[in-house]
Order: structure tokens, then sequence, then C-alpha cells
């Protein structure tokens, strides 16, 4: 894997990776170029090179830069960092959810005789993440952050946010998912079509039921951290 694409969700995630590419002492600083208004930032992170970008809230912009990423900058495999619902009681506030796999559970054409989260006229509507970055994810967030659990399986996505308890229980019902968010299928479903390995990494922000234990602005600092000190990890890890 020559040059990995990473799409960060918070600005402060993508600036404190932004800093640590600057000052990574085999790299030569960071590059910036603009397209789809978009900043992409090319450099190197642990070693590796890398370009980052953080696409913004909602499907499309996820494809936006995903798109970006595969044909402009040629990338070899794309990371997709963020947070997430979850699903499962099993679950904590905290802990990172690795993708087995990713669907769209907004896409419904059941009308039309097709199971919710089925893009018609399609070879794949389930895309596979890759197992080599989620086996590297899996010994990088064990090794840094070993005091949050992580969890393999489904992630599901969708241009709404999910709220009610009941919501919950039919998306983990219909789809057998571990989490819920906004982007992270759409960028498999691109990467799908160009044939680039993914990975959808997502710190969960709140539990299946509704209940809490911490409060937001204390867990985002902690997530942003979190998912700086495994992306970073993750590089290093890379051949």
């Amino acid at each position: 894997m020559d040059i990995v694409g990473i799409i960060g969700a918070m600005d402060k995630e993508v600036d404190d990776l932004k800093v640590l590419m600057k000052t990574d002492p085999s790299g030569v600083g960071v590059r910036v170029e603009k397209h789809a208004s978009l900043d992409f930032f090319i450099g190197k992170l642990s070693g590796k090179d890398v370009v980052l970008v953080r696409s913004g809230i909602g499907k499309v912009n996820a494809a936006i830069a995903t798109e970006a990423l595969a044909g402009i900058f040629k990338v070899d495999a794309i990371i997709n960092t963020g947070m997430a619902g979850s699903l499962s009681r099993d679950i904590n506030i905290g802990d990172i959810v690795l993708s087995t796999d990713t669907l769209e559970h907004d896409m419904d054409y059941t009308a039309l005789g097709f199971r919710k989260g089925i893009v018609p006229d399609q070879d794949e509507s389930v895309y596979e993440s890759d197992d080599e970055l989620r086996t590297i994810a899996k010994a990088a967030c064990k090794k840094v952050c070993p005091y949050i659990g992580v969890h393999e399986g489904r992630i599901v996505s969708g241009d709404c946010f999910i709220s009610s308890h009941e919501k919950k229980e039919e998306l983990a019902k219909t789809f057998h998912a571990l989490c819920t968010e906004m982007e992270g299928a759409s960028v498999a479903h691109t990467a799908y079509v160009n044939h680039i390995p993914y990975l959808v990494i997502r710190s969960i922000s709140d539990k299946a039921d509704d209940s809490a234990d911490i409060d937001y602005p204390t867990f985002q600092r902690m997530a942003i951290e979190n998912s700086v000190k495994l992306v970073v990890e993750m590089m290093a890890m890379m051949k």
C-alpha cells in the first residue's frame, strides 16, 4: 500500500493529524490541494505517504471525498474514521468498531421487491472491508488504546441521524449491524466501484439502550485522541 487516503470526520481530528504530518521526521511538510471545495493534505504520517481530508457530513460528501482520493490521488487504500451510535448492548461508549462490511440502511426499494439496503442493478450492495487493514487496526488499537473495547462487525449508514431507541432496534434486527452513522457505507460504495481496499473505524458515542455515563464534550475529546493514536500507529505498522 504505497499511498493511504484518510477521511476524517472532525476538524480537530484532521488538525491533529496535520500537525503530526508536518513534524514527521521522514517528511518534508504538508502540501495542500483543493478539489470539489475540499482541502486535501498530502504528506507523510509515521513515514507513510498519506492524503488526508475532512469530507463533511453525509453520504454525498463522503462519496465526493472518496472519489477524489481514488481518481485524483490514486490511493491504494482508504481509511474512514469517525463516530457512530451503538446498535448492540455489548458495545460501550468509547469502544471502537472496525467494519467487516457496510451497507446503506436508507436504500429502500422494497416497493419493487428488493430487500432493504439493496441497490438495484448492482452486483454488490454489501461492501466487504479489507481483512489486512482490519487486522492492522485491531493490533494498533490494542497497542495504543488497550483501555477500550474493540469490536468487529457490520456498520450501516444513512442520511439521517438516528436517535430513537425504536429505530436502533429496527436497524439491529434488519441488518444485524453493530453501529450506525452517516458516511461509512458511502466511502465503502465508492471504494468498491474503484477496486480500492477500505476500512471504516468508528468510536461509539452512545449506547444502544440510550443510557450514558459520559458527557458528549468529554467523549469527543477522548474519541479524537484515540482516533489519532490509532491512525498514527496503523501507518507505522503498514508495509
